[in-house]
């Protein structure tokens, strides 16, 4: 809301209405509201978020990676992102997709999307005439990770994720001239951690 001209939020896999019922957003909405309808409100907007960016017509934005079905970005603006997330397809595979040291693809162990690897970048890199990809998705012990000769780079920024695995977090900083720079850091101290005040309930949730 501050920089909306710098901040462009994209859909990820957990931007999802089942995904969000597993991992606990679902319940929390009902503990503080007392009622689903702030959970429904937010599905209804994550099914309306990006599945992609383009920065600079070089570099490409993406949660997951990439899908055997989609050679070009024009194929995926076609995408009718505006559902919950398919269990498999290429909506799928472009927000559960890993890279790994392979070649092309292969069948993701995650039970969704798929296994990328270098000549599937490369490829995809020519056809679109980008520059690299940056996607996130998996939990980096550094914070972020080149991959396949700095064409792939996979961001991380949440910090001690799930409260045990005691990673870095990293932000990616592009200049003007798509120079990266990358700020990385730890979790806060639990003993620095503000405690919520209790608000009433803001009528519009309700």
């Amino acid at each position: 809301m501050r920089y909306p001209q710098r901040i462009a939020l994209l859909r990820g896999n957990h931007e999802s209405r089942q995904i969000t019922q597993v991992y606990g957003f679902y319940d929390e909405c009902l503990k503080k509201y007392g009622a689903s309808n702030v959970w429904k409100y937010c599905t209804e907007l994550f099914d309306a978020l990006p599945l992609a960016a383009v920065i600079s017509d070089k570099v490409f934005c993406v949660h997951g990676g990439l899908s055997p079905s989609i050679i070009t970005i024009d194929e995926m603006k076609k995408l009718n992102r505006f559902q919950e997330i398919p269990h498999e397809g290429p909506m799928c595979e472009i927000l559960w997709s890993d890279p790994e040291d392979i070649e092309e693809w292969e069948q993701n162990p995650r039970g969704a999307g798929v296994i990328f690897g270098n000549k599937t970048v490369d490829k995809f890199l020519q056809s679109n005439n980008m520059e690299f990809i940056v996607r996130a998705h998996q939990m980096i012990l550094e914070g972020y990770k080149l991959h396949f000769g700095n064409k792939l780079i996979t961001i991380f920024s949440a910090p001690n994720y799930c409260y045990r695995c005691n990673n870095i977090a990293a932000i990616l900083q592009l200049d003007e001239s798509l120079k990266t720079n990358f700020i990385t850091f730890n979790a806060a101290p639990e003993n620095t951690r503000p405690i919520p005040e209790k608000r009433p309930l803001p009528e519009y949730f309700l």
